[in-house]
């Protein structure tokens, strides 16, 4: 049996701290690693029990999900090796907060009264390294929220693209699927995987969501 998903979390509710974890103690491929009451204490326990995922809500006393999110990547950072999956916990779709989370290193949202089946596949989905929500709904967040840069250059990593990966990102940053990009640029899913993979390399980004993130941040999005 291959390892089994490391899962920490970070919320302020007792109660619903305790169903979360017997939710992901009753995985066969999960195991809960820790808990904490705020932010403060969650910095912590991530770094005590080295979660491969911490589900982090946003609004708590003492730290927030927002400062404890960079806080606990920056420290992972620090030490080397992986750095945990952050995924925010929010109570609205539109959530200012969950986009601020997100664009600090967290891999997406997912909403408290969210099915338990739901949460169980956003805790595997992120752990292979695919994010939780579409690109789509973070550029729907961050077209609410969001503040795109007024830079008049290109970030240097960007002009590391081909002619092809500069279409390919303008179409994800737009928030399509690799199944969308293949039709309408003719072109297999698999090739664009493949794009996908070179261009998050080459920026240095974690995922697509990072990806959206990053084409705001630099006045790109289109």
């Amino acid at each position: 049996m291959s390892r089994r998903i490391r899962v920490g979390l970070v919320d302020d509710q007792a109660l619903f701290r305790a169903g979360i974890r017997m939710l992901v103690s009753s995985q066969p491929d999960l195991e809960f690693v820790g808990e904490a009451g705020n932010g403060v204490e969650g910095i912590a326990m991530a770094a005590q029990a080295r979660p491969d995922v911490v589900l982090m809500d946003i609004r708590m006393p003492v730290m927030d999900g927002i400062e404890s999110t960079a806080a606990i990547l920056s420290g992972a950072h620090e030490r080397g090796g992986a750095l945990p999956r952050i995924i925010v916990l929010t109570t609205f779709d539109l959530d200012e907060a969950a986009a601020r989370a997100i664009r600090g290193g967290a891999s997406g949202f997912v909403l408290k009264d969210a099915d338990p089946e739901f949460l169980l596949a956003a805790i595997r989905t992120v752990y292979a390294g695919n994010s939780v929500v579409a690109a789509s709904a973070t550029r729907e967040l961050f077209e609410h929220f969001g503040e795109p840069s007024r830079a008049e250059h290109e970030p240097e990593e960007f002009r590391t693209l081909t002619a092809r990966e500069r279409d390919i990102f303008l179409l994800a940053a737009r928030g399509l699927s690799n199944a969308e990009i293949a039709k309408g640029e003719f072109l297999s899913e698999a090739t664009v995987k493949t794009h996908i993979s070179r261009i998050l390399g080459k920026l240095g980004l974690r995922d697509r969501v990072q990806l959206v993130v990053f084409a705001f941040e630099h006045g790109l999005a289109g």
